[in-house]
């Protein structure tokens, strides 16, 4: 029995949204960075090899989640929305060197109302 056989499909889904986030965040941001000097097609080439590990990623995620633990579409968008920010955050504070900002927290507080009104009803 596999390890991820073991594990609720509602979290397989979550946690394989966590780590296509990760590189997500690496391909759309990453770059501001690490090829800030290369010209921009560059840039893109590498963020949509990055990209692609993130889709292999990503659609297994919405698939598991729709289809296995039952989440609908919308539910599964409000999801990627608050792992974005919960990954975003850390990603551009402590790669990017970004100051935290209170906005942060504001938006924070928004995708918890999303999370409230997409999930109240089952």
């Amino acid at each position: 029995m596999s390890v991820l056989a073991s594990i609720p499909f509602s979290l397989q889904a979550i946690l394989l949204l966590v780590a296509s986030n990760v590189f997500m965040t690496m391909a759309w941001y990453g770059h501001l960075k690490n090829l800030a000097t290369a010209p921009w097609y560059t840039a893109a080439l590498v963020s949509w090899g990055i990209a692609l590990a993130e889709y292999l990623l990503q659609v297994p995620a919405n698939r598991i989640g729709f289809q296995q633990a039952g989440y609908s579409v919308g539910q599964l968008k409000i999801m990627q929305e608050v792992i974005t920010l919960g990954v975003f955050v850390p990603f551009a504070a402590m790669y990017l060197e970004e100051p935290l900002k209170l906005d942060y927290l504001w938006a924070a507080l928004c995708l918890v109302g999303a999370v409230y009104f997409i999930f109240r009803n089952g």
